[in-house]
């Protein structure tokens, strides 16, 4: 399936291959990278041949355990690494060669940063004499990264650029994970060594904590079995820590309410009695209520990032909050924790299971947030006389797909659609851009996803405007012969620009209306993928059996109202009890 050329195997092997586990040894510097990152257990590579980068696609070329599946753009290659990374756990890796294949990179690896994403990307650069001297496709790649990587290393010497990229690789899946970054100047990977790179290591000053504090644990413990209105916050780090079992046999143990954050999706199924879904600005009316009424807020691996809290202040207001997260840095970064507990998700909630005297006595508690779920609940309207509703269509394919269906998206109304009328109940099932909202994000993403697991169904909802950012990604689609369910929310706007506009600048329309897009549908089979057209509400479940019974990729160009909008609503910095259901009611917020 995936592009991979090799060099036919010899009858026999050479002693060195034998001694060796039947490799050849490592005689360039681009050989040790590819070495290095068989070490580490990589799999799939997805990048952009070029010159600077040429030396270690072809080592890579020699390679039997690394697949290579070329994008059709670098931005591509590095969402579909990122998304590889949350559907597996494991970094995933992204090519690219210098000055422009670097700095198309730029936006995957600052949106795997912002979401804590393993990623490692390995660009090309110019070689060494001429870094700084303005050469041709060159670019100062580790100054550009480096804010938006956990480190960035530019590897000097091809004795040890093995070494560079199984630390890189370590690094990223150490810890809070994250993206990190190799430079690889081309006399580097092209110079002579017979040297074999280590065993991948995170550096010997990096630490983690994986234990919080005993006494401290004890405290919080307390503090949650004395509590009257309990609540867990489960953010993406419970997912990325593996923790969501520990999670939910710690809250159906103490009958605890659970919400999660928008990357927390997954990690505590929505069809328990216990879960208020997500909480924040689109978050569903009962977990921003459950938020600004509890009185204490066990908040598990989250960064506590504004589109979460609304307005500081207002968030949270009466509660005591136990905050549990890896990395110190979080803690009391935006909203102070008053029981700071630093270490692994997992072990921590282990830690607070056995130190609890008792649950909550938090039966009235409970029945409160079960009325907010019959007062705020999840609806929208379906007149006969209007077009195709969004939440629909989402609802439809949520009821006919398995349990361990991802569902990838970009970023836009449609992202918040498929997050609020899918059911989640399985973690890394839930795929897209959060911190950096990174449009273009589902359609290179979905490709990543499904060859992290292949033997998942993968659906893409994505918005028209979103999609034409990546479109060329189905051509990878299909080459590779994923099936994948590509759905186009299609209202011909960036959605969620038009939404603001009409709601805070007056309806003064700019620049967010598309009356030209394509016809998605006659696209997708310009690229040899199937097509839909979906207009009617009669005609969802039918459309959705076909592209679902088709072997190989789809796109439903579904087009929906493009009235609708996107409810509940905190506006920006606003109070999260204090919601809009409409957009009348956003003039008394």
């Amino acid at each position: 399936m995936s592009e991979h050329a090799k060099v036919p195997a010899d009858e026999e092997t050479t002693d060195d291959q034998a001694a060796d586990g039947d490799q050849t040894p490592v005689t360039t510097g681009a050989q040790s990278v590819v070495r290095a990152l068989e070490n580490a257990g990589a799999e799939y590579i997805f990048g952009v041949q070029g010159g600077a980068i040429m030396p270690v696609y072809d080592a890579l070329y020699d390679s039997d355990e690394l697949k290579h599946v070329t994008m059709a753009h670098e931005q591509g290659a590095s969402h579909a690494a990122d998304a590889y990374g949350i559907v597996s756990g494991n970094p995933g890796v992204c090519f690219a060669t210098s000055g422009p294949g670097a700095t198309n990179l730029v936006t995957g690896i600052a949106d795997a940063n912002m979401d804590s994403d393993p990623m490692i990307a390995l660009t090309g650069q110019v070689p060494t004499e001429f870094v700084g001297n303005d050469a041709f496709q060159e670019t100062d790649t580790v100054g550009i990264t480096q804010p938006v990587t956990k480190e960035s290393y530019f590897a000097a010497d091809s004795d040890t650029v093995g070494d560079n990229v199984g630390e890189a690789f370590a690094l990223a899946d150490a810890g809070r994970q994250g993206p990190t970054l190799v430079d690889l100047p081309k006399d580097v990977t092209q110079g002579e060594t017979d040297v074999e790179p280590a065993a991948p290591k995170t550096p010997d000053t990096y630490e983690v904590q994986e234990e919080a504090d005993d006494e401290a644990v004890q405290e919080a413990a307390e503090a949650l079995a004395a509590a009257d209105r309990p609540v867990i916050l489960s953010g993406g780090g419970v997912i990325k820590a593996d923790a969501s079992p520990a999670l939910r046999e710690f809250a159906i143990e103490y009958e605890i309410p659970v919400i999660t954050t928008m990357p927390g999706i997954g990690s505590f199924p929505e069809d328990h009695e216990l879960s208020l879904e997500w909480a924040g600005m689109h978050g569903t009316g009962y977990a921003n209520m459950a938020i600004s009424n509890t009185d204490c807020l066990l908040a598990i691996g989250t960064r506590f990032d504004d589109r979460l809290t609304g307005g500081v202040d207002s968030f949270a207001p009466d509660a005591e909050v136990i905050h549990v997260d890896i990395d110190p840095a979080e803690i009391s970064k935006n909203i102070y924790a008053d029981y700071p507990l630093v270490g692994d998700a997992r072990q921590v909630l282990r830690q607070l299971f056995d130190a609890m005297p008792r649950a909550p006595d938090a039966d009235e508690w409970r029945e409160q947030c079960q009325t907010w779920k019959s007062e705020y609940p999840m609806t929208y309207d379906t007149p006969d006389d209007e077009p195709l509703k969004p939440q629909y269509v989402v609802e439809k394919f949520s009821d006919v797909t398995p349990d361990d269906t991802i569902v990838c998206t970009g970023v836009g109304q449609h992202q918040m659609w498929a997050s609020q009328f899918w059911e989640y109940t399985e973690p890394r099932t839930w795929v897209s851009s959060h911190g950096l909202g990174t449009m273009g994000y589902g359609v290179p993403a979905a490709i990543g996803a499904k060859l992290a697991a292949p033997d998942q169904e993968v659906v893409c909802f994505d918005g028209d405007g979103s999609f034409l950012m990546t479109v060329q990604g189905l051509s990878v689609a299909v080459r590779e012969q994923l099936d994948i369910t590509y759905v186009v929310l299609n209202n011909e706007a960036v959605g969620m620009v038009r939404q603001w506009q009409d709601g805070f600048y007056e309806g003064r329309r700019m620049a967010s209306e598309y009356p030209w897009i394509p016809q998605f549908d006659k696209l997708a089979e310009a690229f040899g993928a199937r097509g839909f057209r979906l207009e009617a509400q009669e005609d969802v479940e039918e459309t959705i059996e076909a592209a679902r019974e088709y072997d190989g990729p789809s796109v439903i160009d579904a087009h929906i109202d493009p009235g609708e909008n996107v409810f509940p609503m905190v506006p920006s910095g606003g109070d999260n009890g204090l919601f809009a259901l409409e957009e009348d009611h956003l003039e008394m917020l």
